[in-house]
């Protein structure tokens, strides 16, 4: 193999899954990281990934907490 065939292979192995990002935006909207995990989240994370499921998970949070008023005013 070439070695831009390798590199790209170590690349895309080197990136997170879906999961993973799910996980470090949850970990992170409970304020609990640890620095270590933190700096390996910015080297495998993908920017537009983590933007997309932050603003998902924002829009999730704000929900559940309008049902939750609706449901108590009730």
């Amino acid at each position: 193999m070439t070695d831009d065939l390798k590199k790209a292979i170590r690349r895309k192995a080197d990136r997170s899954t879906f999961l993973q990002t799910v996980s470090a935006v949850l970990w992170s909207f409970f304020g609990v990281r640890k620095g270590a995990s933190h700096t390996k989240d910015m080297e495998k994370l993908n920017p537009v990934h983590v933007i997309v499921v932050g603003l998902l998970a924002a829009a999730l949070f704000v929900v559940t907490l309008v049902l939750v008023v609706h449901w108590v005013v009730k």
